[in-house]
């Protein structure tokens, strides 16, 4: 089966990529690590503009209530362009746990950010500090939730915290929800793999070495093709499980997306050298986020078993 985008998916991810490119993501990324959520919250407010907000809200609280493809859509491109906030948490998994909650209609504006803790796989919630709304999700139901201590995360633009329930549970379909958050986080890696590697590929064409640029040489080529190959073929299997939303379809994409984008971050380290990894340099951010979500939403070796117990 040939899967391809159609014309309006297409431009939607372009226009995506036209506002997050014309904002400084690096400068909002390193604003929100030391605590000022000022610049983000303008890209926040930027993603509600486009709809991406929206997407998983249902029509009856203004959302969108789009297909799970335009949502992967979507997130590929946040991932593409390191957005910093709980994006899989409050786009993709907050929709599917406030289920008639009124309170959807906010999460559609954009005027509610929510985080989520569904442990065991999600045990603590991220950037509860920026969160409006915080939910705990377990299989007893969902409850609103106050966040405890704090833990530093690889990605410092991701903190984590241990919350704790108050108030009533309500029911809401927690297995979807946790679908929906290994899909969207399979989706941001493969974005963030296509950057490290159109990184690498343009440091190496400017890159000289021994009176050659290093992109010449047969071993960063092959290395970069790697790269090319692996993400060619997550992506397929990102878009395939926003079809489908089995539990072995989804850990499949995750599991291939986390190898994608560990094998990206590899090969732009190796491209760039030590710079790459130096707070000063861009692409420490991409490199640090890739790290934080491949764990976010189940490991890869969790995925991993999840596609062996379903064969």
């Amino acid at each position: 089966m040939r899967f391809e985008l159609d014309e309006q998916q297409r431009d939607f991810a372009a226009s995506i990529d036209a506002a997050l490119g014309a904002a400084d993501l690096p400068g909002a990324v390193r604003a929100w690590s030391a605590g000022d959520l000022v610049p983000g919250r303008k890209v926040w407010e930027q993603l509600a503009n486009l709809g991406v907000t929206a997407l998983a809200v249902p029509e009856r609280f203004d959302g969108i209530e789009a297909h799970p493809v335009d949502l992967v859509v979507a997130l590929e491109r946040l991932g593409r362009w390191c957005v910093p906030g709980p994006v899989a948490e409050s786009i993709a998994v907050a929709p599917v746990l406030l289920a008639e909650d009124e309170r959807s209609a906010e999460l559609a504006s954009g005027e509610l950010i929510a985080t989520v803790a569904l442990p065991p796989h999600m045990p603590r919630a991220v950037d509860t500090d920026a969160a409006g709304l915080v939910l705990l999700a377990t299989d007893d139901g969902v409850t609103e939730a106050v966040p405890d201590d704090r833990h530093e995360s690889v990605d410092p633009s991701r903190r984590l915290y241990d919350v704790t329930a108050t108030g009533e549970a309500w029911q809401a379909d927690v297995k979807r929800a946790y679908e929906f958050g290994a899909l969207a986080t399979a989706a941001q890696l493969v974005g963030a793999a296509e950057a490290l590697r159109d990184a690498a590929v343009d440091y190496a064409k400017q890159r000289s070495q021994f009176g050659r640029v290093i992109g010449s040489y047969q071993a960063i080529k092959h290395k970069l093709a790697d790269v090319h190959i692996a993400i060619e073929l997550a992506r397929p299997l990102v878009y395939g499980a926003a079809l489908t939303l089995t539990p072995r379809d989804v850990s499949a994409a995750k599991a291939a997306a986390s190898e994608a984008g560990l094998l990206a971050a590899r090969a732009a380290l190796q491209t760039h050298g030590a710079i790459g990894f130096t707070q000063e340099h861009d692409l420490s951010l991409w490199l640090l986020r890739v790290q934080a979500l491949r764990s976010a939403w189940g490991t890869p070796e969790e995925h991993r078993r999840r596609v062996l117990e379903a064969l």
